[in-house]
């Protein structure tokens, strides 16, 4: 304000008025003469002065192939367009779809992730099983391991892969009831990724399935309990190396429910866990000669 210019007053009492953030106040009789209602502030308070936090859109994900960063063109608008105006916008959307997909390896790429994250979905795993199956399929883009073989099968390979890297119990069977590959295309991926990657993978413990097929078959905690021992015991024995592990937590349950007279079937056993009532026989028979009688084969 320059010495020129007349000092407002306030249009009720001719007094001060005093300027605050958001509202210019009168000193004298305390009226609000203006106010400003957008706040530039942020929302938030911090408490810790090392805090810095910006706003910077959506955070970063590795499951795009742009990490989240490209913007997109809806298709929502609150005014009515016209039909040259709408094909303006449908031209300018496919547009700008192709140039966010520079390369033939961004398209497979994003065609990947895509998959990647329609299986880990359905499937319901976590959000770090999302991001590492993606981080796995970018590393096997990058080493040349996708000429030749199914986008779709390294997708399913690499939500797998993770899986046993992260001792998640899920089967080759249920990974291929939802991915768009076969089991073929998924065990070929999954050979040349842990064949050129060296992946990390070990057996997974069969007591990891054992709350999801309790649940399938309805038992009751107590069940579950038992078999939870004898997965342990046939462990201290050293007489699971060699067997399905889900077949091993599928006799374990079908045996504990024997043994609490609940009616579960080997062929109800063995079609939770997806292997034949055979493989359940088998580890029943072996847990019978080590508990006799508590556990009936």
């Amino acid at each position: 304000m320059r010495d020129s210019d007349p000092v407002p007053t306030c249009p009720e009492c001719d007094g001060r008025l005093r300027q605050t953030d958001t509202e210019t106040i009168c000193e004298t009789c305390g009226l609000v003469s203006a106010e400003h209602a957008i706040d530039h502030g942020p929302e938030w308070r911090s408490f810790d002065e090392e805090s810095d936090r910006k706003r910077t859109g959506a955070p970063l994900t590795r499951s795009r192939h742009d990490r989240g960063l490209s913007t997109e063109i809806g298709y929502g608008t609150r005014t009515r367009l016209t039909g040259r105006k709408r094909r303006q916008l449908a031209r300018l959307r496919r547009e700008h779809n192709r140039a966010r997909l520079s390369s033939k390896r961004d398209t497979n790429q994003r065609h990947g992730f895509g998959e990647i994250r329609r299986i880990v979905s359905q499937l319901s795993l976590p959000v770090v099983a999302r991001e590492r199956a993606c981080v796995l399929f970018e590393s096997a883009q990058s080493n040349g391991l996708l000429r030749g073989r199914s986008i779709e099968g390294f997708a399913a390979a690499a939500v797998y892969a993770t899986c046993r890297t992260l001792s998640i119990s899920r089967t080759v069977d249920e990974i291929v009831a939802t991915a768009a590959a076969d089991e073929g295309e998924l065990k070929a991926a999954y050979d040349a990724l842990n064949r050129e990657l060296g992946l990390p993978t070990g057996p997974i413990s069969p007591s990891e399935y054992l709350p999801r097929y309790a649940s399938r078959l309805q038992l009751d905690p107590d069940v579950e309990r038992c078999a939870r021992e004898y997965v342990s015991t046939l462990h201290d024995e050293g007489l699971i190396g060699g067997r399905n592990p889900s077949g091993v937590a599928a006799a374990c349950l079908y045996a504990a429910a024997l043994e609490h007279d609940e009616p579960v079937t080997q062929a109800d056993a063995a079609d939770v866990a997806g292997v034949s009532p055979v493989t359940i026989r088998s580890t029943a028979a072996t847990l019978s000669k080590l508990f006799g009688d508590d556990a009936r084969g």
